[in-house]
């Protein structure tokens, strides 16, 4: 068996397109899904307990059904309410929705194992409860939770592949039109897992480096 990458590779304003809708996509669902993470582990923790309970239903709700099952829902059947979305903004929604029931647990985690005796310090202090969370519980509870934190933002990326099933024009996509027309199957495939690879590992970099410097550092 012979490769020929050149073949794929002529095909490079495709793969562009796929790659920058792939990092488009992260760059939206990552911090929007771990804020709503974040809205919805201090609900957990602190809401009361009509709110607890909705939380918890989403939470457990996504994390044990399938995120292609969860994008079929939001694409095929919320038309059938009378909401229809575009490809793209599906997509958005349902790694939006992924990410945020996953970290939610995370940084949940992270808040529960806070140290009663900061919280008692902060309120001698008289600092009121969203001065609390936001400037004593949240900032080292992400630093403690960071590395997963991020490790399932590289799993929610790398799961918009599947995107590809209702025609969002993502680097899975892209690769899977350029096997059909040029009939090169594994020359693309070998191609997109490498994009991938490196894409996973540029993000990892990145959200380690910013973490530290602007979300939980000093």
């Amino acid at each position: 068996m012979s490769l020929d990458f050149l073949v794929v590779l002529g095909q490079w304003p495709m793969l562009l397109r796929g790659l920058a809708l792939t990092a488009l996509l992260t760059a939206v669902a990552a911090p929007v899904g771990t804020c709503l993470g974040i809205a919805c582990a201090w609900s957990r923790v602190h809401g009361p307990a009509w709110l607890r309970a909705m939380v918890g239903a989403y939470v457990e709700l996504v994390r044990n059904t399938p995120f292609i099952i969860q994008l079929f829902f939001i694409f095929f059947g919320l038309p059938a309410m009378g909401v229809k979305l575009s490809p793209e903004i599906a997509s958005m929604l349902a790694m939006v929705l992924n990410l945020g029931a996953y970290a939610c647990e995370i940084v949940r985690a992270g808040i529960e194992s806070t140290h009663p005796g900061q919280i008692e310090a902060a309120q001698s202090l008289a600092l009121n409860r969203w001065q609390i969370f936001t400037r004593v519980v949240l900032p080292p509870s992400l630093e403690r939770v960071w590395p997963a934190l991020v490790s399932q933002i590289i799993i929610v990326m790398l799961g918009s592949a599947v995107c590809g099933q209702i025609s969002t024009e993502e680097i899975s996509y892209a690769a899977n039109l350029i096997s059909s027309r040029t009939f090169r199957s594994m020359e693309s495939y070998i191609l997109v897992t490498l994009v991938y690879l490196g894409l996973a590992v540029l993000v990892r970099q990145v959200l380690h480096w910013a973490g530290p410097r602007f979300i939980f550092g000093p």
